[in-house]
């Protein structure tokens, strides 16, 4: 007799609700998801890597994009008058890049055609000078005598200076190969500081947002740094180019009052060697003023000495250039003036603006994270 508790063996299978089937002992799991901060780290080293393959490709065009990038800071304020009457945002970025465009090749040629038409004039003028008979090769010889316990003879000295001028004169005289063997090169470079103007005159925005996004930190420190390095990079091209106009403007002065021949090759050959702080403006007026003297203009060599060193060099150098880099920042003037000089040591001529760049968003880093220790530490004594 069959056990009324027991399920019969002939009756239905039970249900799946009651019993659930075995997995195939071939089947394979789905694989774990990946760990966020696994993933979160390789994105980041991924993103360096990507950042740093950039910067390694843009390399050789890099001066252009930074000058390009400083430009486009520089004529912001005429992009957004040019925006605030209407004009589209493509067609005022375009209207900025042309005119910023005309200034540097207008600023260019300009000092080009006196460094190159008055240098011919004036070395042709030297080789006359300094012709067998001439009375300023005389007065050379007479000077240059008091240098033969050097071992320099006087009578070959006049020579030398002759064979100078005449190189000189032929080098400008050659300066038009030069630019038209570099014409690539150079317009390559215009290429790219006119694009680079134009994108970020018109993306800026977009570009900030999109490192509020990008960045590992806080909206407004992005927006604070980004601001800081657009005050900076702008204030820091205005005070390179002005005082370069500047110490050329009062070094013609100088040369005009001590009766300088070609004071206005002189002075633009002042406001190109500008680009080195201090030490690129003697090579000019230096040299002028021990001319006077040889020249027996005792007193007007002196003055053009006295000139160069209180005037051009003093007050444009220590006065003039940290006042107009560091202005509408918040960097220190000391800060200013040793980014200014560390720069040109550390990267050369591009120092100039490399290093008050560099310089100011390191001041801004440093102040941001006062600020944030600071509120951390009165939330820390406020909770207890």
């Amino acid at each position: 007799m069959a056990d009324p508790l027991r399920p019969d063996a002939s009756g239905p299978p039970p249900s799946s609700e009651m019993r659930a089937p075995a997995p195939p002992p071939t089947a394979v799991l789905p694989a774990a998801p990946p760990e966020p901060a696994r993933e979160r780290r390789a994105l980041a080293v991924l993103a360096i890597a990507a950042v740093a393959a950039m910067v390694w490709i843009t390399h050789p065009v890099g001066i252009g994009i930074l000058l390009g990038t400083l430009n486009a800071f520089t004529m912001q304020p005429f992009y957004e008058r040019m925006r605030a009457r209407g004009r589209r945002p493509a067609v005022a970025a375009a209207i900025a890049v042309g005119l910023s465009s005309i200034v540097i090749v207008a600023v260019l040629a300009g000092i080009s055609s006196l460094l190159v038409g008055r240098g011919v004039v004036l070395a042709g003028a030297l080789i006359a000078a300094l012709s067998p008979g001439a009375p300023a090769r005389e007065r050379v010889v007479e000077w240059t005598r008091r240098l033969e316990p050097l071992g320099l003879r006087a009578d070959d000295l006049p020579a030398r200076l002759r064979d100078a001028a005449a190189d000189l004169a032929a080098r400008a005289a050659g300066i038009a190969a030069f630019v038209a063997s570099a014409s690539f090169s150079a317009l390559l470079g215009f290429f790219f500081v006119s694009m680079t103007t134009y994108f970020v005159l018109r993306h800026w925005t977009s570009l900030a947002r999109r490192a509020e996004d990008v960045l590992p930190l806080h909206p407004r420190h992005t927006r604070a740094l980004l601001d800081e390095f657009r005050v900076v990079g702008r204030t820091t091209l205005l005070g390179t180019v002005l005082t370069g106009i500047a110490q050329g403007f009062l070094a013609a002065i100088g040369f005009l009052i001590t009766g300088m021949p070609e004071a206005a090759f002189f002075g633009a050959a002042t406001a190109v060697a500008s680009l080195i702080p201090a030490v690129g403006t003697l090579l000019v007026w230096v040299p002028a003023g021990v001319y006077l003297i040889l020249t027996d203009h005792i007193a007007m060599g002196i003055v053009e000495l006295a000139w160069g060193a209180l005037v051009v060099g003093g007050i444009s150098d220590y006065v003039i250039r940290p006042r107009l880099v560091g202005r509408g920042s918040s960097m220190p003037a000391l800060f200013t003036f040793g980014a200014l000089f560390g720069g040109v040591e550390t990267f050369g001529l591009i120092g100039l603006l490399l290093g008050p760049l560099v310089m100011a968003l390191a001041i801004s880093t440093l102040r941001i994270y006062v600020a944030e220790t600071k509120g951390r530490r009165s939330e820390g004594e406020a909770r207890r």
